[in-house]
C-alpha cells in the first residue's frame, strides 16, 4: 500500500516527527519560545530549526515544479535540434534524388531490422553495389542519391543512411547476394 507523503517525508529525513512527550517544557507547561495562541508549527519550526508539513509540502510542490519546467524545456530544445537535421537533410536532398519512374529490378537491403526494396535499372544496381550510390530514408520514401550527398547526410544524421556500400568492395558477396543482406 502507498505511504502518504507524510510518510514519505519523515522516512526521507526532510521532516522528523516531533513528539511532544519528549520535548521540554519550560514554565507555566508551556514549550520553551512559544506564546498564547502560537501553533504549533511556528514553535517547531523555531526551536529546533525542523521543517513543518505545509513547509515541506511547498518544497516538494516546487521542486516537482521545477522539475517539470526543467524536462519541457529539454523536450523543447530536442524538438528544435529534430526540426533543424530534418530541414537540413531536406536542403540536402532537395532535387538530387535519382530515383525513376521506370525502374524494373527490386533492390533489397536491410534498414531499421526489417528487410527493404528499392526499384533500380540495371546502371544504378551495378553503382549502388559498387558504392557509388547510396540510398537515403526521407519521409517514409528511400531515395536514391550519389556517395557524397549520402555522406552529407550521414554528416548530419546518420540514422537517415539506409544504405552505403563501402566502396572497394563491391558489395556482392561469393554467393551473388549484396554484403548488406544477411540471409
Amino acid at each position: 500500500m502507498a505511504d502518504s507523503l507524510r510518510d514519505q517525508l519523515l522516512k526521507s529525513g526532510i521532516v522528523k516527527q516531533v513528539r511532544d512527550e519528549k520535548r521540554p517544557k519550560g514554565p507555566q507547561g508551556r514549550r520553551p519560545g512559544t506564546h498564547k495562541g502560537a501553533s504549533q508549527s511556528k514553535a517547531a519550526g523555531r526551536d529546533g530549526g525542523e521543517i513543518d508539513l505545509a513547509k515541506a509540502y511547498a518544497m516538494r510542490a516546487r521542486s516537482d515544479a521545477d522539475e517539470r519546467r526543467k524536462a519541457e524545456r529539454e523536450a523543447a530544445e530536442q524538438a528544435r535540434l529534430k526540426r533543424e537535421r530534418k530541414q537540413k537533410v531536406q536542403s540536402a536532398l532537395q532535387g538530387k534524388a535519382l530515383n525513376k519512374a521506370e525502374a524494373d529490378q527490386a533492390r533489397h537491403f536491410e534498414y531499421a531490422g526489417k528487410i527493404r526494396r528499392v526499384y533500380v535499372d540495371a546502371p544504378q544496381l551495378a553503382a549502388l553495389n559498387a558504392g557509388d550510390l547510396g540510398i537515403v530514408q526521407q519521409g517514409g520514401r528511400y531515395l536514391l542519391v550519389g556517395r557524397a550527398v549520402a555522406e552529407q547526410v550521414r554528416a548530419i544524421d546518420p540514422g537517415l543512411v539506409a544504405l552505403l556500400v563501402e566502396q572497394g568492395t563491391g558489395g556482392i558477396g561469393e554467393d551473388g547476394v549484396p554484403d548488406d543482406l544477411m540471409w
